[in-house]
């Protein structure tokens, strides 16, 4: 993620002011779980404990949601986004997508 723009999941920023809102900007990824995965995800389920190629996969899914979101942005012209939320759902039983949204907008020092 470009480290110029800030994202954050308020909608006020300590020191700043919103001097223009843009709008709605967001990013998504789908992602396919793989059948193995799930088979071992399945043994590890009866066992308890962390299911880390999940862990992985949902990490670089909010990632690749947040990178594009954030490219949305700079496409309009932001320098933040404000009100930054996660959303997910399912798309198939073996997919899922991963959403990233927020508000885009210009701030400027108080």
């Amino acid at each position: 993620m470009n480290g110029n723009l800030l994202c954050t999941t308020t909608h006020e920023v300590a020191g700043k002011r919103v001097v223009k809102t843009i709008g709605l900007v967001r990013g998504n990824t789908i992602r396919a779980r793989h059948i193995g995965h799930d088979f071992m995800a399945g043994l590890k389920n009866m066992v308890g404990g962390e299911i880390s190629d999940y862990t992985k996969m949902i990490a670089e899914s909010r990632e690749e949601a947040l990178d594009r979101m954030v490219a949305q942005a700079e496409a309009n012209g932001a320098n933040a986004v404000v009100g930054v939320r996660f959303a997910t759902s399912e798309m198939m039983e073996h997919a899922a997508e991963l959403l990233a949204y927020g508000t885009a907008v210009i701030l400027e020092d108080i």
